[in-house]
């Protein structure tokens, strides 16, 4: 042992250095609550982080991000590539009354909604678990989520129990379009 490491001389140097590192390194997957983020020239919170369950160890993970007028969800699945995407909700109503009594009378909303004048077809539907915050037992519900024929906007419904409905309008992006990610006072 030298003296410089008697007297803690370098130590503290290397953990600085890898707080740096730590900050510098910060991927998107893996911000939490309290972080924040530059995206679509706004700044970010991040407030929330839950994941979904869709069986057979199928998983995704959706963050809610926040600004100073508007409120996004961030999300994340793997399937043989890993996409994102953003998503802001919209109010079910805006989708048309026929989409709530196609469900009523089908069971299923129709394979093809237009919303926005872009037309979306139904590309995928499935059950899953909904875990608020990544904890708990998870909440059930149903989904069925549309594309536009690019494959780079979609439209999601979620049902809830018996007759709550949500839905989300949305498009793919890249993890480069989010920038400056930075943990927040009490993240560590």
């Amino acid at each position: 042992m030298g003296w410089k490491d008697f007297f803690g001389f370098g130590k503290k140097d290397k953990e600085a250095d890898k707080e740096t590192d730590n900050i510098t390194n910060i991927s998107l997957s893996s911000i939490k609550p309290g972080y924040f983020l530059d995206y679509d020239l706004k700044t970010w919170e991040v407030t929330a982080r839950h994941h979904y369950d869709w069986g057979d160890s199928d998983l995704s993970y959706e963050w809610q991000l926040k600004s100073h007028d508007e409120t996004i969800y961030l999300s994340r699945e793997s399937d043989d590539q890993v996409d994102w995407t953003v998503a802001r909700p919209i109010s079910f109503l805006k989708l048309g009354s026929h989409i709530r009594k196609h469900i009523e009378e089908h069971e299923d909303p129709p394979d093809e909604i237009e919303f926005e004048s872009i037309k979306y077809y139904l590309a995928e539907s499935g059950g899953g678990h909904f875990f608020k915050d990544g904890t708990g037992p998870g909440q059930a519900f149903i989904s069925w989520d549309y594309e536009d024929e690019s494959g780079k906007k979609y439209l999601s419904i979620e049902q809830w129990g018996e007759d709550e409905f949500e839905a989300s309008a949305g498009q793919l992006v890249e993890e480069y379009q989010f920038t400056n990610i930075l943990p927040g006072k009490n993240t560590a």
